[in-house]
């Protein structure tokens, strides 16, 4: 998530190692792009949660006004262990924020992008302060474009400024140069120097936790087989007593009254 040109599509693609949608497609005016892993065919989600079969080379033709989201697959690694939500920029005053808040209950975590010359702007806080506090935990906030600001004092003092307004909104924050990660080409140097390795090391550890808490409930809330009726079993040394016939009482017993004259 994030604001206009603040990297999102990029990320996706960084994180699929290839461009998540058609190179003549943008993510601007789109509704939400579900990417999942698989080969399927491409289909829309509408509102009324019917699927309709798209193309994908075609997808600027979605309709925003009455589709919920897209649903794309890549086979990508990443893919096996979470599907990724790629988000239309939440200022944009052309779209309506229902285009993007309706997708929100689906998530368990969210990487939001700022932009590092413009980081965390006042209307980034407010739209994330609207978001389910219980997501705090599990996301992260990435300063994108570092390589904009070529000092690296000047990196220290905004990466400082935006952790001191951000505690305890996110699980960590992590500088980055999305471009110069794509562009290091197999150099394990200059992708570390990008940030890129300290932030994928982040996003395989919280995706492993998840993964454990979601087995652990699927665990404590499977449904058990019912159990066999109880079998009364009898003490051996308790024995249940014979009943005895009762003994004829020695009380006369009076004759039956006359039956009444017809």
């Amino acid at each position: 998530m994030g604001e206009f040109s603040a990297g999102k599509s990029t990320l996706s693609n960084l994180l699929i190692k290839t461009a998540a949608l058609p190179v003549n497609v943008t993510a601007t005016q789109l509704p939400p792009v579900w990417i999942s892993k698989g080969d399927d065919a491409p289909y829309r989600v509408g509102l009324d949660g019917r699927h309709f079969e798209i193309e994908l080379e075609n997808l600027e033709a979605v309709s925003v006004e009455d589709t919920a989201f897209i649903r794309i697959f890549h086979d990508a690694e990443l893919l096996d262990h979470c599907d990724l939500i790629d988000m239309p920029g939440i200022s944009d005053p052309n779209m309506d924020a229902d285009v993007w808040e309706r997708v929100i209950p689906y998530a368990d975590a969210v990487i939001w992008c700022t932009h590092a010359t413009q980081a965390w702007r006042q209307s980034e806080a407010a739209v994330w302060s609207m978001l389910p506090p219980a997501l705090y935990a599990n996301s992260f906030l990435l300063l994108t474009r570092m390589d904009k600001i070529l000092s690296e004092r000047d990196q220290m003092r905004v990466a400082k400024r935006v952790g001191r307004e951000t505690v305890g909104l996110f699980r960590e924050l992590f500088p980055i140069s999305l471009t110069r990660a794509l562009a290091s080409d197999g150099d394990a140097e200059k992708w570390a120097a990008s940030g890129a390795e300290d932030f994928l090391n982040g996003l395989h550890q919280l995706l492993a936790e998840i993964g454990d808490r979601k087995a652990e409930y699927a665990a404590a809330h499977a449904p058990t087989e019912p159990d066999e009726p109880a079998k009364f079993v009898m003490p051996s040394r308790v024995q249940p007593k014979k009943l005895l016939a009762r003994r004829p009482t020695s009380r006369p017993v009076s004759a039956p009254a006359p039956l009444p004259p017809l």
